[in-house]
């Protein structure tokens, strides 16, 4: 077989979870331990026979499909580093052929649906595999970590003051924008801007972690990144400008009502 030739691959079913886009979802499994999903698998093909003797198993390792990504970098700046590594020395999903692995918890079986804890993949991933976790045989307890290292950096402990907090309440409850989990996993990797989180630091020494087109403010204390409030990413000429508003910007003219701009 060369280089070239194609192989074929046929998804199983689809991975339903919590996360509608890859910003929201966790970067590694270990962070999305409370995550729940279900794995639903596609009819027509057996595969409720293929399941007999799956809940033996606590868990399962999922194989699927990075299905939102396009192209390849052959080298790749992962979030716990400063420096590009080769993209094979790293776990992103940017690979030439974008094949994820994740352990999930296997809570209980109903049918072709797998209900699964651990889940860190965005919602509607493919699933190319599923294959029972063998605890004797699939940790190496003398495994190196890497450039990592054995001793990586603790992650940043993240507050909410209570100002923050009232605001991501209220744009959860009343716009189902939810941001507090986007906002903790990011700032707990640190303060400083990356590829994979868009900071700045504003004149007063304080800084700001855009996501999507809201705007985090916080400031750092030690290893403690303190989120102060959130503001709306738009510009007051684009939130009081005339017309009627698109879906998106409902949100921040009633945010801005409230909380000011």
């Amino acid at each position: 077989m060369s280089a070239d030739d194609a192989l074929v691959l046929h998804p199983i079913g689809v991975v339903r979870s919590p996360f509608s886009d890859r910003v929201s979802a966790p970067r590694q499994p270990y962070v999305a331990a409370d995550a729940v999903g279900t794995i639903e698998l596609h009819a027509g093909r057996d595969f409720e026979d293929a399941l007999a003797d799956i809940e033996r198993w606590s868990h399962v390792w999922v194989l699927y499909w990075f299905h939102l990504n396009e192209g390849w970098r052959p080298k790749v700046l992962p979030p716990r580093s400063n420096e590009k590594r080769g993209v094979f020395a790293t776990r992103s999903p940017h690979r030439p052929n974008p094949i994820g692995l994740s352990p999930m918890r296997l809570l209980r079986v109903e049918g072709r649906v797998l209900h699964v804890s651990g889940v860190d993949v965005v919602d509607g991933t493919p699933v190319l595999d599923l294959k029972p976790y063998v605890p004797f045989a699939d940790i190496v307890p003398d495994a190196s970590t890497g450039w990592i290292g054995n001793d990586p950096d603790p992650a940043y402990e993240v507050r909410w003051e209570p100002l923050a907090q009232q605001q991501a309440a209220w744009l959860r409850d009343t716009h189902a924008v939810v941001l507090t989990p986007s906002v903790d996993k990011q700032l707990a990797l640190g303060p400083r801007p990356h590829a994979y989180r868009r900071i700045r630091e504003l004149d007063d020494g304080t800084r700001v972690l855009s996501v999507h087109d809201w705007r985090v403010q916080f400031r750092v204390e030690e290893r403690t990144a303190i989120v102060e409030r959130i503001r709306s990413g738009y510009r007051p000429s684009q939130l009081f400008g005339e017309g009627e508003p698109d879906a998106k910007l409902v949100a921040h003219r009633a945010f801005a009502a409230v909380f000011g701009v």
